[in-house]
């Protein structure tokens, strides 16, 4: 790092932006993601590290079991209220389900990497950046 405190710094993204939009930590530019929801090595604009967070699979268990209940319970609903056939659910459900995940993959991560840099945070017994 550059001796800047992290949270210090003018023109820092929101934590809801970032993690909606990808953007740096530091300087809020639109460069957290290489493709998809890999993150990319460093940011492009002020050369921020990504690679020494570590956001870890935590999000994808999570998003998973969640958008997998609310998926569950939608399609039961629209099974109860309208019955109808089942390539109806198969076009409904598996793309919905697909996006929400990848989606919500990108927010969570984005959102973790976030907080990670704003607290400063690092693994127990890890030296300080």
């Amino acid at each position: 790092m550059d001796g800047r405190e992290p949270g210090t710094e003018k023109g820092q993204p929101g934590t809801a932006a970032a993690a909606l939009f990808g953007l740096c930590p530091r300087c809020a530019g639109k460069t957290l993601f290489a493709r998809g929801i890999r993150f990319d090595r460093r940011c492009r604009a002020c050369g921020l590290d990504y690679e020494r967070f570590n956001v870890g699979d935590g999000p994808a268990a999570f998003l998973t079991l969640a958008i997998g209940a609310l998926i569950t319970g939608l399609a039961i609903w629209l099974e109860l209220a309208v019955q109808p056939p089942f390539w109806v659910h198969v076009l409904l459900w598996v793309p919905i389900t697909a996006l929400a995940v990848v989606f919500g993959l990108r927010v969570a991560k984005a959102w973790l990497i976030g907080a990670e840099y704003r607290n400063a945070a690092r693994e127990a017994g890890g030296r300080a950046p």
